[in-house]
């Protein structure tokens, strides 16, 4: 039983009405007791009534239950959209890390050359800028991928867009 007005609280004897607070937020606890006597007896019957409500132990509740529902059209399109639009940036990223990373180590293995080991001099410092150039190159990499894996998938983003903003 929800109770919705005030009226509807006075129609159920409230004995008590407290609001607790929890670690969930607000808790809201409803105590009545309405007094009734049976017909043949005339002996004092007592229902008690206990009602707990708490708003984010609700929205929690919400929130799993919307995990295991199937999901409708719009949010089949919309997940498909972000899918798509997490495809366009993925392999650029990828490859760029990797090839960001790797010649940080060339760079590295060049200083070394130069630094720790001696008469290594010149094949260090041919190392260290091979290993710079490759840093170097990393972004614009990511960029280029990224471009074209935009105009290869901008059609299909186009046009679920458009679907979903009716």
């Amino acid at each position: 039983m929800i109770v919705k007005s005030s009226k509807e609280l006075k129609k159920l004897k409230v004995n008590t009405f407290q609001t607790e607070q929890n670690r969930f937020g607000n808790k809201y606890v409803i105590d009545y007791i309405s007094l009734g006597k049976e017909s043949d007896k005339m002996e004092e019957k007592k229902d008690v009534f206990r009602y707990t409500y708490s708003a984010s132990q609700q929205e929690e509740i919400k929130n799993i239950r919307e995990k295991y529902m199937p999901p409708t059209e719009e949010e089949d399109k919309m997940e498909r959209l972000r899918r798509l639009d997490q495809s366009v940036t993925k392999p650029g990223t990828i490859v760029s890390i990797i090839v960001g990373v790797l010649s940080t180590l060339v760079f590295g293995t060049g200083m070394c050359c130069t630094m720790v080991w001696e008469g290594l001099m010149l094949p260090g410092i041919i190392i260290g800028i091979i290993g710079i150039i490759g840093i170097v190159a990393a972004y614009p990499l990511y960029i280029h991928i990224t471009k074209k894996q935009r105009e290869k998938v901008a059609s299909e983003i186009i046009k679920l867009s458009d679907e979903l903003m009716k």
